[in-house]
């Protein structure tokens, strides 16, 4: 067999092997899988909810105890998705609801409030001050956007100490 072959079908191996995980832990989710030509596997995971060590090591049992090291030597990391690591799926936004957002898309950067998700995109929140419109000074604003998933190139939560 070649090493694609053996590749793709390790591949599918632990994406069955992680959708069994994931139904006896629903909260959990995949972020991303990466297995690379040395069988180092990588997965990824986050959770409505945060995700514990307990629950990395639970993902990691279930992959571990049913691959077979005789057929097939690899590694294995199970990590959660960082706090400073971007947000890729629509059931991250939904978890940080609430939370200050950073979002760049082609055009613009923003930075507010996460206030709504849905099926098309997100709503933030922010307050602004801009000149009046008649006299000098300035007065403060309320400022909302809504950006469609496919609009954003790049979100963070913004973490405030």
């Amino acid at each position: 067999m070649s090493p694609l072959f053996i590749k793709i079908m390790l591949q599918e191996r632990v994406k069955n092997l992680l959708e069994e995980a994931f139904e006896e832990n629903n909260s959990l989710f995949l972020i991303s899988l990466n297995i690379n030509d040395q069988n180092h596997i990588l997965i990824v995971v986050d959770g409505d909810s945060g995700v514990s060590v307990n629950d990395c090591i639970s993902v990691s049992r279930k992959i571990e105890h049913n691959l077979d090291r005789e057929e097939e030597d690899f590694s294995l990391e199970v990590a959660s998705a960082g706090v400073s690591e971007p947000l890729k799926l629509p059931r991250q936004y939904k978890k940080n609801i609430g939370r200050r957002l950073e979002v760049q898309t082609n055009s613009n950067k923003f930075e507010g409030e996460l206030v709504a998700v849905d099926e098309e995109g997100i709503k933030l929140t922010w307050t602004a001050r801009e000149p009046k419109p008649v006299g000098k000074g300035k007065v403060t604003v309320d400022k909302e956007a809504t950006l469609a998933f496919q609009e954003i190139v790049k979100a963070k939560v913004l973490i405030t100490f």
